[in-house]
């Protein structure tokens, strides 16, 4: 017998929402394109919600994307601190002291994409207004490109932070602000900018909006950038691209992204971090295999997500925690449940906050509880850390 789940995952959002409004599952199915028993499996926690489905669901509910996933809660302690931070971003326009040291800075950012990498959204949100502050006085102060460059990544962190969260007031304003500090900085910043941008497509469920935004991304950085850099953009560019089409089930366009994505990863060598993102060879393998599995090629998604962690990996573990949630996405569509727990279990071992709030976290659990049985203690442990009640 399934257990009984009393704290709703994006998948139990389906059923609130539909009972809100009074339809039967015949009427949702039909509107939102599938059949009638997989939106039942869905709902009763049989079936994993995907982000492609979602996006159907949502737009035959009239919602956004995120607004189906559901937002993730303030944590206790934090709500001062997002105050503080909406107020920074509002003032963009308007310095409040004098330029900080540039070294000071530094150390500030260096920091922030550590905290980030380990994927400490605590210590993030802490970090935020107070860098965010600093950042803008100095570039209002010195008015030069290198410190305007700066600012644009520090409002990435921000998108980074509320995407995690699906705050997707917070989201879109991050990336305005970031697109306005970009626009007096280069144009691997600018890059990233879109890229982010694209992101909150993503997010909302406008996977075909995304894309053609992509597209005019990379073909701005073809036309204007050289050497490095413009790999550099393309690469982040192409990745965001072959996430987009995976979501759109669209192999052919995916495929297109993620040869270019090679061919980028190929000429820079070794990741590195690009204004706190990360691009190269390994981190394209982490994109390959969650497009793989959104396209439903699990098998070959395993095959590479094993090679890698089998070879040694240099990610951080904000890369690396979501490729293991990719890994329990593949091997519970191949019915693998017991393997699949295992994957999220190493999710949540390496980004235990970000499995917290990640919907792909929330769903699998949501799942992976529903179908198990309740001796199971591996499945009690996952369904305390996700706040399941059995």
């Amino acid at each position: 017998m399934s257990a009984e789940i009393t704290t709703p995952g994006p998948g139990a959002n389906v059923k609130v929402l539909r009972l809100r409004r009074g339809w039967l599952q015949d009427q949702l199915a039909a509107r939102a394109g599938m059949s009638k028993s997989m939106l039942g499996k869905i709902e009763r926690g049989d079936r994993p919600l995907t982000q492609s489905m979602g996006a159907a669901l949502a737009n035959a509910f009239g919602i956004t994307l995120d607004e189906l996933l559901g937002q993730a809660p303030v944590r206790t302690g934090d709500e001062d601190r997002l105050k503080e931070l909406r107020s920074v971003m509002r003032r963009f326009d308007l310095p409040t002291g004098e330029p900080v040291r540039g070294d000071r800075i530094e150390r500030g950012l260096a920091e922030l994409f550590r905290l980030r990498g380990d994927a400490d959204l605590s210590a993030v949100t802490r970090a935020l207004p107070g860098l965010l502050r600093r950042v803008q006085d100095r570039a209002h102060g010195t008015g030069l490109p290198e410190d305007w460059a700066k600012v644009a990544d520090v409002y990435s962190a921000v998108y980074w932070l509320a995407a995690r969260h699906r705050w997707m007031t917070l989201a879109e304003l991050a990336v305005t602000r970031q697109g306005q500090a970009a626009e007096r900085a280069n144009a691997l910043t600018r890059a990233v900018a879109a890229r982010d941008e694209a992101g909150t497509f993503l997010n909302g469920g406008d996977f075909a909006g995304g894309l053609a935004l992509v597209d005019q991304a990379v073909v701005l950085a073809e036309s204007t950038m050289r050497g490095r850099p413009r790999h550099l953009a393309l690469g982040l560019l192409h990745l965001r691209g072959m996430t987009l089409a995976g979501r759109l089930r669209d192999d052919r366009t995916a495929e297109r992204h993620i040869m270019a994505a090679r061919k980028a990863a190929e000429a820079v060598g070794t990741d590195v971090n690009v204004q706190g993102v990360h691009f190269g060879p390994e981190n394209t393998v982490t994109h390959v295999v969650a497009t793989r599995v959104d396209l439903k090629r699990n098998a070959e998604a395993l095959e590479d997500a094993e090679r890698y962690l089998r070879n040694g990996y240099s990610l951080p573990a904000t890369r690396i925690g979501p490729l293991h949630m990719n890994i329990a996405r593949a091997k519970l569509a191949l019915k693998d449940r017991d393997g699949a727990v295992d994957s999220l279990m190493a999710a949540w071992s390496v980004v235990p906050q970000m499995a917290k709030v990640h919907p792909t976290s929330q769903e699998l659990s949501r799942v992976l509880v529903s179908l198990h049985r309740r001796s199971n203690p591996r499945i009690n442990t996952l369904a305390k850390r996700a706040g399941i009640r059995l």
